[in-house]
């Protein structure tokens, strides 16, 4: 049966004291033992419990009892529900099969291989193992460390696809991302430093260029040419070629 059947027992009250159906019949559509059925319709089993009609409750059909009356060999099918109810979310440690605890070392290993930015309590909840036991295996002090192999949990079935993105998506959200670092300690690509360098050497190039221009706005006063005493050196000069003549 694809659906679950509310309240079998007070089900197979109900059938035992309304239908014609066989103790098999009901035994199978309420998931009983065919001889918990017959001691339900002896008065040995259920006593006190109240049959639940499970047409109304609209888990079976008036339909599908006839037709199950009418052929012994018949074994009647759950209805479909109007109404889904959500399942409840599961609380607590997770349940890891007894085959597959064996595996959990291997599956540790692996998450810490491959994600590191893993928290401890994350893959406790992924593989339902123990702190104690995550130390012994990222420390290589596991009584088995030397023969443990990093094994998909995932493959192993000791977690979900969905709820290993989901720890993992978590996990990188507490990441730094890449502009939290510092620019002094990443390396430059070479297109990155051959344009700082152009850039400083164009910088350098134009403040060497504003100091020319400045530097005769900085010359001495006294280098200033005196008309008097030019034409006082002249004059002498004339004077004394003539004498020599």
């Amino acid at each position: 049966m694809s659906q679950t059947l509310l309240m079998p027992k007070a089900t197979a009250v109900w059938l035992v004291d309304n239908t014609a159906l066989s103790f098999e019949q009901i035994a199978a559509f309420c998931t009983l033992h065919p001889l918990e059925v017959q001691g339900i319709a002896d008065g040995d089993v259920a006593g006190g419990i109240m049959g639940v009609n499970p047409i109304q409750n609209g888990q079976l059909s008036r339909e599908e009892i006839e037709k199950a009356e009418g052929d012994p060999n018949y074994r009647m099918k759950v209805s479909d529900p109007k109404v889904r109810v959500a399942a409840v979310k599961r609380k607590g440690p997770r349940y890891t099969p007894i085959s597959r605890r064996n595996e959990r070392p291997n599956a540790i290993r692996w998450l810490v291989r491959n994600h590191p930015e893993l928290k401890d309590a994350q893959i406790m909840r992924l593989v339902g193992t123990t702190k104690s036991t995550i130390d012994s295996v990222r420390e290589n002090t596991h009584w088995n460390s030397a023969n443990l192999t990093p094994m998909d949990p995932v493959t192993l079935g000791l977690c979900s696809q969905i709820d290993l993105d989901l720890e993992v998506k978590r996990a990188s959200k507490d990441a730094p991302t890449p502009s939290d670092f510092n620019e002094g300690t990443t390396l430059l690509t070479a297109e990155e430093a051959l344009a700082r360098a152009g850039g400083r050497s164009s910088f350098e190039a134009e403040e060497g260029f504003e100091d020319a221009d400045r530097a005769p706005a900085h010359q001495p006063a006294d280098d200033a040419i005196d008309a008097d005493s030019v034409f006082s050196k002249l004059k002498s000069l004339n004077t004394d070629r003539a004498d020599e003549e």
